[in-house]
């Protein structure tokens, strides 16, 4: 059975590929190449396996080179993107910054305001209280007065009796003259002491009347005062969210982080100094509350702006790219960065500000730049084809610090971006994808 297959496949091969001679004729003899059916199949089979092994490999290149588009179509939409929420985000710090110390104006102005108010009521009362004391001195002063009269006008009626029954003698005569001038010079203080009275609870309800219109006048103050806090402490609160949110989803503890940021402060934008006020040795009030509340989140905020910039949020390349490998074991080896591939030369920037520590060779890595920056971060740059930075300089986030390359162990151009906190590798993307929904 074995043999009629073989004979089978032998006919085939010869009815599809009868035996062929290729001549070759020199000067003085003529020679000939045998092609038997098999050696003919055996081309005609490798040809067809290197065309189809074209085909397929055409293929991979081509959709791995349509992929790679996309994914840098849509890195530069995300830079772009990236780009437009910081610029977002910094007109509207700078809006509520400007807003908190134009409020923090009016709400001076405001408590001058009141405080003169303050200072008029407490004189107008003090006045009141003057005139309700001289009121009563001049009350009790009509009282005796009145009194006396009373007892002058008896004393002049008896003597005028008297007088109409016996007459007078000398003596009495002088006392009656004595009584008719008491009498008069009563009368006169009485009607001067009812003036007085009528002027004294005339001013006073004048300053009752002043009082209540400061008294509306500072109700309406705190009212407006109320609506401009609530204004700004919603718009502070909005602004802070997301920027709290960023730092968490990168592992940071923001306590720890603003605190180092406050204490390393070097003059970008400053902590907002609390309003004192004179409490006159009793607590401050609630608007003074309300108000520290206000400028304590803004001084958050404008520590997390700090932060931001010494911490490794942005990408490192900006033109056109890819990502090729991601942070994690690979091939039974811990790949502890994120690489990115673009062109040779392709310029690459820190993603922090920092301090230049290495920037030269380094075994594998190639040549490699090392970034320190705040809060015990260290980023690396490794393949570069040339580095523009020297050890001990400093750098701000976005500046170039060199080339894309393929020097060290590498099996192409590309970056190698690694991301170390307290010397231990984390994922880069773990920065870069926290910062995407804010920036």
């Amino acid at each position: 059975m074995t043999g009629k297959t073989n004979n089978f496949i032998k006919a085939a091969l010869e009815r599809a590929f009868p035996e062929q001679r290729l001549f070759l004729r020199s000067d003085t003899e003529t020679r000939f190449i045998r092609l038997s059916s098999g050696t003919q199949f055996l081309a005609v089979s490798g040809s067809a396996v290197v065309v189809g092994w074209s085909i397929i490999a055409t293929a991979i290149l081509l959709m791995d080179s349509i992929g790679a588009g996309n994914i840098r179509d849509q890195a530069i939409r995300e830079q772009a993107t990236y780009e437009k929420r910081l610029n977002a985000l910094s007109i509207e710090r700078d809006a509520s910054a400007q807003a908190a110390r134009n409020a923090q104006e009016r709400f001076n102005s405001a408590l001058k305001r009141v405080s003169m108010m303050q200072s008029t009521l407490l004189e107008s009362e003090a006045r009141r209280t003057e005139f309700e004391t001289g009121i009563a001195l001049t009350q009790d002063t009509l009282r005796r007065t009145i009194k006396e009269r009373d007892e002058a006008r008896i004393e002049t009626a008896e003597l005028t009796q008297k007088l109409e029954d016996t007459g007078l003698n000398s003596r009495e005569k002088g006392r009656m003259v004595d009584a008719e001038a008491t009498m008069d010079l009563l009368a006169s203080a009485l009607n001067n002491t009812a003036a007085e009275r009528d002027h004294m609870a005339h001013e006073a309800a004048e300053a009752e009347a002043f009082a209540e219109a400061v008294i509306n006048d500072r109700k309406l103050v705190e009212m407006r005062n109320d609506r401009i806090f609530t204004q700004l402490e919603d718009a502070v609160t909005i602004s802070i969210a997301p920027l709290d949110k960023m730092f968490r989803a990168a592992g940071l503890d923001t306590d720890s982080l603003l605190n180092s940021v406050r204490k390393g402060y070097s003059g970008q934008g400053g902590p907002l100094t609390p309003i004192t006020f004179s409490t006159k040795g009793e607590g401050p009030d609630a608007d003074s509350l309300r108000a520290n509340g206000i400028l304590d989140k803004l001084d958050r905020m404008n520590m997390y702006r700090i932060a931001a910039q010494k911490a490794p949020f942005a990408l490192p390349i900006k033109s056109a790219f890819r990502f090729t490998s991601g942070f994690g074991p690979r091939w039974g080896r811990m790949h502890s960065g994120t690489d990115f591939a673009a062109a040779h030369g392709t310029p690459i920037h820190s993603t922090a500000d920092g301090v230049i520590i290495h920037a030269g060779w380094q075994s594998g890595y190639g040549r490699l730049v090392k970034i320190q920056h705040e809060f015990g971060i260290e980023t690396r740059y490794a393949h570069m084809s040339k580095i523009h930075v020297k050890v001990g300089q400093r750098v701000s986030r976005g500046d170039r610090i060199g080339d894309m390359g393929n020097t060290g162990r590498s099996t192409g151009t590309h970056l190698h971006y690694e991301v170390r906190v307290g010397g231990r590798a984390v994922n880069p993307m773990t920065y870069i994808k926290a910062a995407k929904d804010v920036f």
